[in-house]
């Protein structure tokens, strides 16, 4: 069997692997449980701007959260468009055991939770609203409206590296190899304009029995078009399990993720022979070549084979992974980014 692991991603990650270690740990441990209670805690972190009660809103000043959960094709559940309820990875299990359907959105997934005996929070905090009302009073055109396109503004930093190069068809770098002359790693690259907009927590985990399972977790893009829906919550685009070929997980720019099924093509690979390096590897470069990129743009997948080997993979830097195992508490950089 497998040594017990639970991954998560952003440096937030952490507070996942922390909530979720001891739901996995010893003989009885589950990994279901784990992924759940990981997604939870960051739900509940109201620092966590991104994710669960605490999030930013959209142009409307509403928030919103996505969340998927899945052990394999047949068991699987997600919501979307959750507006009352603060833990959306909990109404996702519930639909998963409980229903004979996979997705919920919007008022239904509200009414479902409410009948499970869920109570209704107001999601929208202090802090959230005070960002919004500053991002209304510098866009004021786009208050309210789904016609307009927005794009987070990059800083200076960011703007003067100039226009992206055409990566299609080109291999990969090894992230930590310091001949290819990628930048080192620092904590601040992960408040780069193209991190801070796009943060998912996406967790997997395997179990002492061999057990694996993955779920993720959102309020989606800040300040995003209302009714906006990006991947986590979409099977086999944000989150993909099967117990006989492996896991995957993904985070960033949900509509570059979607239009690849970025979490499916990972595990297809990965069944198909691929190791999880080359499977997130090749999820990453099927992004480059399928869209034109934009400075602002991010996107990362982790990969787990079901012998518990994993590896992770990263538009641009800033992304790291979070791991947790008996003998491992640190977060990590990808094996692979395609851009300095």
């Amino acid at each position: 069997m497998p040594e017990p692991i639970i991954l998560a991603t952003w440096s937030f990650g952490k507070i996942a692997t922390a909530a979720g270690w001891p739901y996995l740990d010893g003989p009885n441990g589950s990994s279901l449980d784990a992924v759940e209670r990981a997604c939870r805690a960051v739900e509940s972190d109201l620092e966590v701007t991104s994710v669960g009660r605490g999030g930013l809103p959209d142009r409307c000043g509403e928030v919103s959260l996505d969340a998927s959960i899945m052990q394999s094709p047949a068991r699987c559940g997600s919501v979307c468009y959750v507006r009352r309820f603060e833990h959306p990875v909990s109404i996702a299990r519930m639909v998963m055991e409980r229903l004979h359907v996979v997705l919920l959105a919007g008022d239904g997934a509200d009414r479902f939770a409410l009948r499970q005996g869920l109570t209704p929070v107001d999601l929208l905090t202090d802090n959230a609203k005070a960002k919004w009302q500053e991002w209304a009073a510098e866009h004021p055109d786009l208050q309210c409206r789904d016609d307009a396109s927005y794009v987070p503004p990059s800083n200076h930093e960011e703007g003067s590296r100039g226009d992206c190069p055409d990566f299609r068809g080109g291999d990969c770098p090894d992230f930590r190899a310091s001949e290819n002359g990628t930048v080192p790693f620092t904590a601040d690259d992960e408040f780069l304009p193209h991190n801070r907009h796009h943060d998912t927590v996406g967790v997997l985990a395997i179990d002492s029995s061999g057990s694996l399972s993955g779920a993720c977790s959102t309020s989606g893009l800040p300040f995003k078009p209302p009714g906006r829906v990006g991947d986590s919550p979409i099977i086999g685009h944000g989150l993909y399990v099967d117990p006989r070929r492996g896991a995957a997980v993904a985070t960033g720019n949900g509509e570059l993720i979607m239009g690849v099924c970025g979490s499916f093509l990972a595990v297809e690979l990965m069944g198909r022979g691929a190791s999880p390096a080359d499977a997130a590897r090749e999820v990453i470069e099927r992004i480059a070549d399928s869209y034109e990129l934009v400075a602002e743009d991010q996107a990362a997948i982790i990969a787990v084979h079901p012998s518990g080997r994993w590896s992770a993979a990263a538009l641009r830097p800033g992304y790291r992974t979070s791991v947790r195992t008996s003998t491992r508490d640190e977060m990590v950089e990808p094996d692979c980014m395609l851009l300095p």
